[in-house]
């Protein structure tokens, strides 16, 4: 078929219908959209109201590996939940938060801690699916690192692909690679781990708002880094810093 031929057919049959004969003749696979062709997502509060959050359902399984390094004295942003949940050996479990009605131990802007919270004071940090929504990402990640303990860790995470926060500024959406330039500039010498979870059928379930139980761990548990739901980090401060 000569090239003003294949012009004229793909004029006659439209972009939709070229698409689908190309697939068809190449023998690619055609998507059956069934519900999923849509424009609002089955839940606009990230799956909450179905069951747990896809993102959820990686920073978990990343917490609970770590279940030994959340121990002693151990700071939290806004509220001790995965400390609680996760911690073993606790002493003092403190809070951070700008917001004064979570009732933080520390009211402030965490970039702004600096003679807030003492140096060197908690052997266990926890930033969970929190570092989108810091502004200035850089200082924060220095107040973080400045209060850990040497030899402490500070076990943090940030959303990927999942719909932005619609009640507060989301900042930053990068991949590991993004993650690995910042930290490596505020985390000089450190211990540092960055890690991508997710991949194409997890981010698409994410953004439409389903929860993990629809999906099948075998699912759930393919890693492709070009779809990362949810970025984990892990810092390890030295114990000569």
């Amino acid at each position: 078929m000569t090239q003003a031929i294949r012009r004229e057919v793909k004029a006659l049959l439209g972009p939709r219908w070229t698409t689908r004969l190309r697939c068809l003749t190449r023998g690619l696979a055609t998507p059956r959209w069934g519900n999923l062709r849509r424009v609002t997502p089955f839940s606009s509060n990230f799956g909450f109201d179905r069951g747990t959050p896809v993102d959820r359902y990686y920073l978990h399984r990343f917490l609970d590996a770590h279940r030994d390094r959340v121990t002693g004295d151990v700071l939290e942003i806004q509220l001790p939940d995965c400390a609680t949940r996760y911690g073993r050996n606790l002493g003092a479990v403190h809070t951070v938060d700008i917001n004064p009605a979570h009732r933080p131990t520390y009211v402030c802007d965490l970039a702004r801690a600096g003679g807030v919270i003492p140096s060197d004071r908690y052997d266990c940090v926890l930033l969970p699916n929190t570092l989108c929504v810091l502004r200035d990402i850089d200082e924060c990640l220095r107040q973080a690192l400045r209060v850990l303990k040497p030899g402490g860790a500070l076990l943090a995470s940030t959303a990927g692909f999942v719909p932005l926060s619609a009640d507060a500024p989301d900042y930053w959406h990068l991949s590991a690679a993004g993650w690995l330039e910042i930290t490596g500039r505020v985390w000089p010498g450190c211990d540092v781990r960055v890690e991508s979870h997710g991949n194409c059928l997890a981010a698409t379930a994410a953004m439409l708002g389903l929860a993990h139980e629809e999906l099948e761990p075998a699912e759930l548990d393919v890693v492709d880094p070009r779809y990362p739901v949810l970025i984990t980090l892990f810092c390890e401060k030295p114990r000569s810093w």
